[in-house]
């Protein structure tokens, strides 16, 4: 999953941006929309400073703030960046090491459970109420069994984890169950389609080299692609608004119990499947 993550954020720590932290957070503070928020970047960014963790032109990262092979924000970088090298300091430009270790400690204290999976891929029955689709709508393992649901490949995860359904690409496609850890890679980043990539591209690979039911499509591109396609469908969010939610359960009511059509996730879903075969390979 640390793999994944790093791939997807800086190409295996080959593009951390160039754009001088400091100047960016001091210009999005004076006239950004969120002023408050790029205040307390700022003052976290100047804070890594005055730690003696970088220096001024080492500082550096995306015009946003994103920093290091990891893509910290300051405030995050120091509340859960560590010191893995023992160097002396919290190095995520320039340590492999220190970056990785960061973001496993960052997961860890977003709940990850080391011992379960994120989700996993699922059949649902023909007769199935779509309606239950919905981020709000958790049940455990046993229930969703009791409800015809049943994994693709055989997994290894306890019967009372809960987990909620998520069709990414409407009612024709694949359907999942997420569990607890895909809620800890959205506090990483809160978008479904970045989430479900760094999801499909962390699968431990199987004995015959192929990661199972989602990686039988001839991939045209590797893990790069699978980190585009998700920024480029960055604005699906996994909590919908309870209005938009409202809204799609009484579509699904109202249409033969359909859910709505697929959004920017669920429409680049191919792409993500072929993307995570090939980085697999």
């Amino acid at each position: 999953m640390l793999i994944a993550i790093w791939g997807m954020e800086s190409n295996f720590g080959s593009n951390i941006g160039n754009n001088n932290v400091i100047r960016s957070l001091a210009t999005l503070a004076f006239e950004g929309r969120r002023q408050v928020f790029w205040r307390s970047q700022l003052l976290a960014a100047l804070q890594i400073l005055q730690n003696g963790d970088s220096t001024t032109q080492k500082l550096i990262g995306s015009w946003a703030g994103a920093m290091g092979q990891t893509q910290f924000m300051p405030t995050t970088f120091n509340q859960y960046a560590v010191d893995f090298d023992g160097d002396g300091r919290r190095d995520l430009w320039q340590s492999t090491p220190d970056a990785l270790a960061s973001a496993a400690n960052y997961l860890h204290n977003s709940g990850w459970d080391n011992g379960q999976p994120w989700g996993f891929e699922v059949s649902l029955p023909r007769s199935f109420d779509y309606a239950l689709a919905d981020p709000e709508v958790r049940h455990s393992l046993a229930q969703w069994r009791a409800l015809g649901i049943e994994p693709v490949n055989p997994i290894d995860a306890r019967d009372d984890n809960m987990a909620s359904l998520f069709l990414p690409a409407g009612h024709r496609g694949p359907a999942f169950l997420l569990l607890n850890n895909f809620r800890s890679i959205l506090k990483y980043n809160n978008s479904t389609a970045y989430a479900l990539a760094i999801g499909l591209l962390g699968r431990p690979r199987r004995p015959s080299g192929r990661a199972g039911s989602l990686a039988s499509q001839r991939p045209p591109a590797g893990a790069q692609r699978a980190r585009r396609t998700a920024g480029a469908a960055g604005a699906e969010r996994l909590r919908a608004g309870p209005g938009r939610r409202h809204h799609r359960r009484q579509h699904a009511q109202g249409r033969a119990r359909l859910p709505a059509a697929p959004g920017p996730a669920g429409r680049r879903l191919p792409q993500l499947r072929t993307a995570a075969a090939a980085a697999q390979r």
